[in-house]
């Protein structure tokens, strides 16, 4: 989160008054991540986070919007959007798209233990299931045709050795992508970024899943593949941890089992998965946006990840 528009009380106060939510009583930006502006709200009525969306336009924030609301009225921990007097929950300030939503109680555990990440399987699949029967459609923007488009761009700022990495690697996902076995993979909506910071937990248990606007329709492989990249490894290395893996994955077929597709291409959708955050820190780091407090996340970290994942595959 960063705050790269800048809102004043008064106007936070009044989006607070037209959705019913109590006079204001702080306005605090948030620091962290690099997408919208965010803000804590505090208001008469309870904790608050305020988001202008920067790069997402009217036009697909709907599909985001509607699928929190979908999934906190199926009894997922997820931030429900608040509506109106007319019901619409996505709402304008100073000229942007913007969203109020309850603040999740707890905080994100930054070190987890095998626990933490059974918590995050069990609620990952829950969530999976829950979105089966969610009508808005919207392919992962940050997907196969958003690498392809932006790995070009990013060339000219990598030595030898990481543009033939770069280079096979998309190749290599193209071309699982095109087989018939990924075809055959389950798919819905997805988190797409369930990092360790998105997730709350307050006294040991679970209190949410938030930061839906990386979501879209996508296979459900690549969703637990990102939370096994970010969970389960040694951040330092990048290497693979099993304990926690075994923990996490174990939790989320207790819910949902694995199809036959998903256990063959769980190496290929790690990759996959590294490769996606690598090429995105890789383009905000060398092609940042200016935004007060804005720190851009350092790429070297999942191209670690990527290389340990071609090298040591791992298996369902």
């Amino acid at each position: 989160m960063a705050v790269f528009t800048e809102v004043t009380p008064q106007q936070a106060a009044a989006l607070l008054e037209s959705l019913g939510l109590g006079e204001l009583r702080s306005l605090e930006g948030c620091a962290g991540g690099i997408e919208n502006t965010n803000y804590f709200v505090s208001c008469s009525s309870g904790e608050y986070v305020l988001t202008l969306f920067e790069r997402l336009g009217f036009e697909q924030l709907p599909f985001y919007l509607q699928l929190m609301k979908h999934l906190a009225q199926r009894g997922i921990p997820v931030p429900d959007p608040a509506a109106d007097a007319q019901g619409r929950i996505l709402h304008t300030l100073n000229n942007k798209p913007a969203a109020v939503v309850n603040r999740l109680r707890g905080h994100s555990e930054l070190a987890p233990t095998p626990g933490h990440c059974a918590a995050v399987g069990a609620t990952l699949a829950r969530m999976h299931l829950a979105a089966r029967d969610y009508p808005l459609a919207q392919l992962n923007l940050r997907g196969l045709s958003w690498w392809n488009e932006t790995v070009p761009v990013v060339l000219p700022f990598l030595d030898a050795a990481q543009a033939a990495l770069i280079r096979s690697e998309l190749a290599y996902q193209n071309h699982v992508a095109a087989g018939a076995l990924y075809a055959a993979l389950p798919r819905g909506p997805v988190h797409a970024d369930l990092f360790r910071d998105n997730v709350m937990f307050e006294d040991g248990q679970l209190t949410g899943f938030f930061d839906f606007y990386f979501a879209g329709v996508d296979t459900w492989l690549f969703d637990i593949a990102v939370c096994l990249n970010d969970w389960c490894i040694d951040l330092p290395s990048g290497r693979h941890d099993a304990g926690r893996a075994a923990q996490l994955l174990q939790a989320y077929q207790a819910v949902r089992p694995l199809a036959a597709a998903e256990r063959q291409l769980l190496p290929a959708a790690l990759r996959a998965g590294a490769l996606r955050f690598w090429v995105s820190r890789l383009w905000d780091f060398h092609l940042p946006r200016e935004a007060s407090m804005l720190k851009a996340h350092d790429p070297a970290h999942f191209e670690r990840v990527l290389r340990q994942r071609v090298a040591h595959p791992v298996q369902a």
